[in-house]
């Protein structure tokens, strides 16, 4: 079992996120989790402190499912602007999986029929703090 690597998140993520786990029923997939997620953050900074290489919330992605080699462009939402192709819920086990992980970390993505599959993060393509969009 691999350790999970340590996560950065921006004040106004977090408190945004708190605002929807305060919305939803605990009995809501993907809110534990992503309650877990908010609670092992190691470095909740600025909007202005945070890292280019960090996925904060709408960030687009390039990752690399390692033992297939196959690519994934990916933008993290919230989930009422998840479905379009490629934007991923952050209520979701991959979307809540990318929230904080800085380039060149790897993740445990659970897939369905209960394998686990790598994710690797090789790009931040997009991240709307280094583009001075902090209203998205």
């Amino acid at each position: 079992m691999s350790t999970k690597p340590s996560l950065i998140l921006t004040r106004l993520d977090v408190q945004r996120l708190e605002r929807l786990i305060d919305s939803l029923d605990e009995s809501t997939p993907g809110v534990l989790a992503l309650q877990d997620e908010l609670d092992r953050a190691e470095q909740v900074v600025g909007h202005d402190e945070v890292p280019a290489g960090v996925v904060t919330m709408n960030s687009r992605v390039h990752c690399r499912e390692e033992a297939s080699g196959k690519d994934y462009h990916l933008t993290l939402v919230y989930p009422k602007d998840a479905g379009p192709e490629g934007n991923v819920s952050v209520l979701a086990p991959i979307g809540c999986a990318l929230l904080g992980l800085s380039v060149g970390e790897q993740i445990d993505w659970p897939a369905p029929g209960g394998k686990t599959l790598k994710l690797k993060l090789l790009e931040v393509e997009y991240q709307p703090e280094a583009a001075g969009d902090y209203d998205l």
